[in-house]
């Protein structure tokens, strides 16, 4: 008997819910090292010392709070459900009963990837697959436009919160690159004999080594994650659709600037914000996760470089 590794599903769902306290006890950690450790006293200090802490203290804080926004908008969005009774537009439908085409069209359902152009159809949710959309085992239920399910955020990372996901990479790669930074001379302390303008007591030298580990740790992780996924914008695909390898002439590779306003909206303002423009919602269909843009479709206008 085949062993199914999705029995174990509704075990990813509980683990997720344990990752946010770890996400939440790391940000805590951090927090306790770099501002009531480190640099909270050094606003008392006075002169060039207090200056730099004020600094330092105003930009980890900038980004922890931009950090916090994307991530709890990872884990509170609907990452996008197909809508109840969604069927496909097809031209049988528009005919007048005509059964040779309806069997066609029947003969057509296809359960493969989301590079058919067939009908496809969920065996397990028993309706009908829009286009780029996959069944998640650990949610029970179609996806639109998957990339993957994340126990970190407890939600799968879809059409709808696709954005805010990349933001909190890329905040999260931001924010530990700079914890690692600033508590670099303090690490640097831990591997001397104490001597030098910096005197911690044991206790805080430890935590500081703790944490510099644990950030440049994620610093460097995240940015190797946050590097697949802007190849992966850059070329319209996800991580699913890359793991399936049809992508070499994805049809949905419409050109690197439509790639990237159908992730993050045309209005430059909202880039770096885990929202959406009322405008780009209406003009760009592809942010619902329902209708995307082809090259069938846009071959009439000049395809911009790959």
């Amino acid at each position: 008997m085949a062993w199914n590794v999705f029995k174990f599903c509704t075990a990813l769902r509980a683990l997720g819910s344990i990752m946010i306290l770890i996400v939440i006890g790391i940000i805590g950690f951090t927090y306790y090292a770099v501002v009531v450790v480190n640099y909270g006293p050094a606003l008392l200090i006075g002169g060039v010392d207090s200056l730099l802490a004020l600094l330092v203290l105003a930009l980890f804080h900038f980004l922890l709070i931009m950090l916090l926004w994307s991530y709890f908008s990872v884990v509170v969005t609907d990452p996008g459900g197909v809508p109840t009774g969604w069927r496909p537009e097809l031209d049988v439908e528009k005919s007048d009963g005509n059964q040779a085409l309806i069997g066609e069209a029947n003969s057509s359902l296809s359960v493969g990837d989301s590079s058919s152009h067939g009908v496809r159809y969920c065996r397990k949710c028993n309706q009908y697959k829009p286009p780029r959309s996959h069944h998640c085992s650990v949610c029970g239920r179609c996806i639109l436009k998957m990339d993957h399910h994340c126990v970190w955020v407890v939600n799968c990372v879809g059409a709808m919160n696709y954005k805010s996901f990349l933001l909190f990479l890329f905040y999260t790669f931001l924010e530990t690159t700079v914890v690692a930074i600033s508590l670099l001379p303090v690490f640097l302390v831990f591997f001397t004999d104490g001597d030098g303008d910096i005197t911690v007591s044991p206790g805080s030298l430890a935590a500081s080594f703790v944490a510099f580990v644990l950030n440049i740790a994620f610093a460097l992780s995240v940015l190797g994650f946050l590097i697949m996924h802007i190849m992966l914008v850059a070329r319209n695909t996800t991580t699913i659709e890359a793991y399936e390898k049809h992508t070499v002439n994805w049809p949905y590779n419409v050109g690197r600037k439509t790639n990237f306003e159908q992730v993050f909206g045309s209005d430059k303002m909202y880039w770096f914000v885990p929202l959406y423009t009322e405008d780009d919602k209406k003009k760009l269909p592809a942010l619902g996760g329902l209708d995307f843009t082809s090259r069938s479709e846009s071959e009439t206008e000049p395809l911009q470089s790959l």
